[in-house]
């Protein structure tokens, strides 16, 4: 009964901002990743951000260090995503997925998550 959504989503111009929400219930780990991913056309889905829940850890690709930010609610059933200076080259489908913690996980794979959102688009014009 895990269920993940997303929700933000819009087109903005180069330089601009936005936030992306994803809502998550029916999963009950203290500890477990929440991760966003992006996947563009022709391209790998990769790893953007995800935060360790019960632990606050963060975690982020290279590509968007200084620019997004990924946070919770104070009851952890919503996390975000603070996109700024977004950059043409952002533009993707934006996912959050989830996966209880354990050791040798690797935040940034995709296989390596076992719930997933729905998607919701993002695209930056120049």
């Amino acid at each position: 009964q895990v269920e993940l959504v997303e929700s933000g989503g819009g087109s903005v111009q180069a330089g601009g901002s936005l936030r992306l929400s994803c809502a998550i219930s029916g999963y009950t780990s203290s500890s477990n990743y929440m991760g966003w991913f992006r996947q563009a056309p022709g391209k790998q889905r990769e790893g953007v951000a995800a935060i360790l829940i019960g632990s606050s850890l963060t975690y982020y690709a290279d590509s968007v260090k200084g620019r997004f930010t990924i946070s919770q609610d104070v009851a952890k059933t919503t996390v975000y995503l603070q996109m700024n200076s977004l950059k043409p080259e952002d533009t993707a489908m934006y996912y959050c997925a989830t996966r209880q913690y354990r050791v040798g996980s690797r935040w940034y794979l995709p296989s390596d998550y076992d719930y997933w959102g729905q998607g919701t688009q993002v695209t930056v014009s120049s």
